[in-house]
């Protein structure tokens, strides 16, 4: 399975304690450059992404190759969505981790699967990797994480929560 990650899923769960959770559910994770760079280099979150990121063998570092590309899509989003998604795109993924409505909206456009971290934590629920979503999901709001009332009510209600 090839999975590739944005910025937000890899520093939301990190910021819970629970970025574990990529490798066992998806294996190895590809990152393009620009999101080794807004969580590493420049990363300034204090959930211990930068450091995990940066030591995780799991997570490898992938440079984008279609450079007009990613500058086309530059009007639209930031340099780490853009570098997900042709990155995606080049390497066929079966997954995107993105929390970014933009990201998302053209990652269905591209028909591309996409998941996000309140989705990440439900398959992870799912497959007995964590016991309950309630207390994840109100981590997640503490460390800053906004997450539509309605989709917290659906996805616990999928979790049987």
């Amino acid at each position: 399975m090839i999975v590739v990650s944005n910025t937000t899923p890899l520093i939301g769960l990190a910021s819970i304690g629970r970025l574990e959770l990529l490798p066992k559910l998806f294996g190895v994770i590809y990152i393009p450059q620009a999101v080794f760079d807004e969580t590493v280099t420049f990363g300034r979150e204090e959930g211990g992404a930068k450091h995990l990121v940066a030591i995780a063998e799991w997570i490898k570092v992938v440079s984008v190759q279609d450079r007009l590309a990613v500058d086309v899509l530059l009007d639209e989003m930031d340099l780490g969505e853009v570098e997900t998604i042709i990155l995606a795109g080049e390497m066929k993924a079966d997954w995107v981790l993105m929390d970014e409505k933009k990201g998302r909206r053209k990652l269905v456009q591209l028909n591309i699967p996409k998941i996000g971290t309140i989705g990440i934590l439900l398959k992870a629920k799912e497959l007995g990797l964590i016991s309950v979503m309630k207390p994840e999901i109100e981590k997640l709001q503490k460390v800053g994480f906004s997450i539509a009332p309605v989709i917290v009510n659906e996805v616990l209600r999928q979790a049987g929560e």
